[in-house]
């Protein structure tokens, strides 16, 4: 990572807590004179850290003050655009797709053109996974709006109303977990012979936690974290 890079990841990691000068040092791969350096840079160009001092002490953002615009890096964007075609089968793909967008517009012009060239330098095989089809939004906001689904699965010759609890990657395949009204219990429904998906109004039972219902997640498919 070059020093403009890291600058404005600095600053981005500071946003979201204080950190101190060996935890930053450790995470961007340089000394603790490094990052004093590049904190008095950030300082100067107006960036408003605060020096914490003592045991336990640290950098942090001053939380009264206006902050610059969320920067991002080429890296970034162009990791979010191989996470969007290594898996295009999966979940809230559309959002991911939105996502990428904002990213883009909140770059510079030259920003853009350093991303674009950084992701026409990794190559991939296409059609790693089967596109998602129109179901697939309809299953989306199903999950995020806790509602109950009817669904038109495999060989069935009518539809299953399911409370959808989770998405799964597992086995080379996506999968929804769901609370099958009809064998009224936990069922795994693969994504790809999903036919057709109904959302309804009818709110999904709220007192069925995921794991008491699935156990605990298959060793290939751990929750996802955001931190």
């Amino acid at each position: 990572m070059n020093r403009t890079d890291r600058l404005y990841a600095l600053a981005e990691e500071l946003r979201r807590q204080g950190r101190s000068s060996t935890w930053l040092a450790e995470r961007f791969e340089v000394s603790t004179r490094t990052i004093k350096r590049d904190i008095a840079a950030l300082v100067e160009a107006g960036v408003p850290v605060i020096a914490d001092e003592g045991c336990g002490g640290g950098y942090r953002l001053a939380r009264s003050a206006s902050l610059p615009p969320l920067t991002f890096t080429a890296g970034e964007a162009t990791a979010i655009a191989i996470a969007l075609a290594a898996e295009p089968g999966a979940p809230f793909r559309a959002e991911g797709r939105a996502a990428l967008t904002k990213v883009l517009g909140a770059m510079t012009r030259e920003q853009c053109a350093d991303a674009k060239a950084l992701a026409a330098r990794v190559w991939m095989r296409s059609g790693v996974t089967s596109a998602r089809d129109r179901s697939a939004k309809v299953l989306d906001e199903a999950l995020r709006l806790r509602r109950v689904v009817n669904l038109d699965y495999g060989d069935d010759d009518q539809d299953r109303a399911v409370e959808p609890l989770a998405f799964a990657r597992t086995h080379g395949h996506w999968w929804l977990l769901a609370w099958c009204r009809t064998r009224e219990a936990g069922r795994w429904f693969r994504l790809d012979r999903v036919r057709a998906a109904r959302l309804t109004r009818e709110s999904a039972t709220t007192d069925r936690p995921l794991d008491r219902v699935f156990g605990d997640p298959p060793p290939d498919a751990a929750p996802v974290r955001l931190e």
